[in-house]
C-alpha cells in the first residue's frame, strides 16, 4: 500500500497535504504520527464522563490534526461534533455525531496501521 492508496482508502486528501508538506516522507511521517494521538481516548473519555468542556478541546484538537492532515472523511464528522459542543447544545444528537467520527476515526487507524504495516 502507498500513502496515497492509504489517503484514498480513508477518503483523505492527498493533494491537499502534498501541496502543503511537498514529499511524501513528510506527509508518511506526520500521518502515522496520529496513530500515537490521544485526543480521540481523551474526547470518548470526556463525553461518557458529561466533561463537555473536555470534550470539545479534544474534538477541536483531532478536527485541526485532520484538516492538517489532508483526512477530509475524519475532518468533517468531528467538525460537526465539535460546532455542536461549541455551540453548547448536548443534545440527543450527541450520541449519533460520536458513533459517525468513531467510524471515521476507527477506519482512518485501521487504514494507517495497515499502511504501516505493509511498509515496515
Amino acid at each position: 500500500m502507498t500513502i496515497q492508496e492509504c489517503y484514498n482508502a480513508i477518503g483523505g486528501d492527498f493533494k491537499d497535504v502534498m501541496g502543503r508538506l511537498r514529499k511524501e516522507e513528510r506527509v508518511q511521517k506526520f500521518a502515522l504520527k496520529f496513530l500515537d494521538d490521544g485526543s480521540y481516548r481523551l474526547l470518548c473519555d470526556s463525553l461518557e464522563a458529561e466533561n463537555y468542556s473536555e470534550a470539545f478541546r479534544a474534538a477541536h484538537t483531532i478536527k485541526g490534526v485532520c484538516q492538517n492532515l489532508g483526512f477530509r472523511q475524519l475532518f468533517e464528522s468531528v467538525h460537526e461534533l465539535t460546532e455542536e459542543l461549541r455551540a453548547e447544545q448536548y443534545s440527543d444528537r450527541l450520541p449519533d455525531m460520536m458513533e459517525k467520527v468513531t467510524k471515521d476515526y476507527e477506519q482512518t487507524v485501521g487504514a494507517l496501521i495497515q499502511y504501516r504495516d505493509s511498509n515496515a
